[in-house]
């Protein structure tokens, strides 16, 4: 049985469609297939604009101006979307706990498994493990899944960046 179903991929799943928002509902899909999401979505009306809301309702999580605040907006997405704890071992994939209804459409799944995977990775890893990059002017989310829970820029590129930028401050401080 898998421990934590909900967990890093789904904080994952939940960046890679913030920093990079699919043009129609079937790439939202196609994301959630890359992730390891194998459950059929039937197609519903708005599909695509209702996922966009989960998002952005998510990224409200992650700016977030204190703990208690990302903990009030989790705990209240939590109790909006999720179902009970069910077992199940849908597909042969093994035992595992959904905290969603059975036959949510992709909206409602998206939205149950950011906001209890979002919880599980900060109840596991520590609640400012969210974030935005470091480096300006860059507003990618950073899903800290580092050992020591530092990680602050959301690729070597942005870290070099602000390093030669602070470089050159300093250079440019030392001149004057």
């Amino acid at each position: 049985m898998h421990l934590n179903p909900y967990g890093e991929y789904a904080v994952l799943l939940a960046q890679s469609l913030a920093d990079d928002w699919p043009a129609d509902r079937d790439g939202v899909v196609d994301r959630t297939r890359e992730y390891g999401m194998t459950m059929p979505f039937p197609e519903q009306a708005g599909d695509h604009d209702r996922c966009r809301n989960v998002v952005d309702q998510w990224l409200a999580v992650v700016d977030a101006p204190d703990a208690d605040h990302r903990a009030a907006l989790l705990n209240e997405q939590m109790a909006t979307v999720s179902a009970y704890p069910r077992l199940t071992d849908h597909h042969g994939e093994g035992w595992h706990l959904h905290y969603r209804d059975i036959d949510d459409d992709l909206p409602l799944v998206l939205h149950s498994v950011f906001a209890v995977g979002t919880a599980l990775h900060l109840s596991t890893r520590g609640i400012d493990r969210l974030g935005r990059c470091a480096s300006a002017p860059c507003r990618k989310v950073i899903v800290d899944t580092s050992r020591n829970g530092t990680q602050r820029y959301c690729s070597p590129r942005c870290a070099s960046r602000d390093a030669v930028r602070r470089h050159r401050a300093r250079a440019t401080a030392r001149e004057s």
